[in-house]
């Protein structure tokens, strides 16, 4: 099994849910999350998305700090999840579900690379 990283990607301008959407929401997530950890396939000691806030700061090579989320970006990354699976298409057929899919969200599939020294 190897590991991937799941980054969720949401329209920084989309709708915003109201409180019983974002509850049902939260269920598909919660849901989505079990059923990956009953499969072996969740990582993740905490059995949650790790969800990232709205404040932060990107750094240059020149040392120049640019502050975020950025006004001139149509997308944002809400968060991600680390899952182990087979190869790149098993880790595809398992962000099938995410519940981000379903709120217009993209959900971006990396493989995390390993080095051995």
């Amino acid at each position: 099994m190897k590991k991937f990283i799941m980054i969720f990607r949401n329209d920084k301008d989309g709708p915003r849910p109201s409180p019983d959407q974002l509850q049902a929401i939260v269920k598909q997530w919660d849901d989505w999350q079990e059923k990956l950890a009953k499969t072996g396939n969740f990582v993740d000691s905490e059995l949650s998305s790790n969800a990232l806030g709205m404040e932060g700061r990107t750094i240059n090579a020149t040392g120049t700090l640019s502050d975020g989320p950025y006004a001139e970006v149509k997308e944002h990354v809400g968060g991600y999840t680390v899952v182990l699976a087979r190869d790149l298409d098993h880790a595809t057929e398992l962000a099938q579900d995410c519940p981000n899919l379903h709120i217009g969200g993209t959900v971006e599939i990396r493989d995390i690379m390993v080095f051995d020294f």
